[in-house]
């Protein structure tokens, strides 16, 4: 089984910083990508980034370009999220996905592995 564990989430002031980290545990997973979604209250779950594995490639929503980065350790089956400059708008739960063969990266329903989520608020 593969166990996918977050951390870094918190509250932050709107223009502040924050860290999200996801590790990978259990049995032995290769995954070809792992990515970052969230959920706010009473809306849908959507993507925020994504990283292949393989060649490094990263992807994100346009509402967080130049302001996250999405980072991986592939001998650590690691993947991060830093945030700058936060809004209001980013807060949410935040979810560590991953998949051997996701399909479309931005697809939550293409990820067979979750994270338990990790609460980020912004205040204004």
């Amino acid at each position: 089984q593969v166990q996918l564990v977050e951390s870094g989430g918190g509250l932050m002031q709107a223009g502040g910083s924050l860290r999200l980290s996801c590790a990978a545990s259990g049995r032995t997973f290769r995954p070809y990508a792992m990515g970052w979604f969230r959920q706010a209250p009473g809306k849908e779950r959507e993507f925020v980034a994504v990283i292949r594995w393989t060649g490094g490639s990263t992807y994100y929503r346009d509402s967080v370009k130049g302001r996250f980065t999405i980072s991986g350790d592939i001998a650590k089956t690691s993947v991060y999220l830093q945030m700058n400059s936060l809004k209001p708008e980013d807060t949410a739960v935040y979810y560590c996905a991953g998949d051997p063969n996701p399909g479309i990266l931005n697809l939550s329903g293409n990820y067979h592995y979750w994270g338990q989520g990790t609460q980020v608020t912004v205040s204004s």
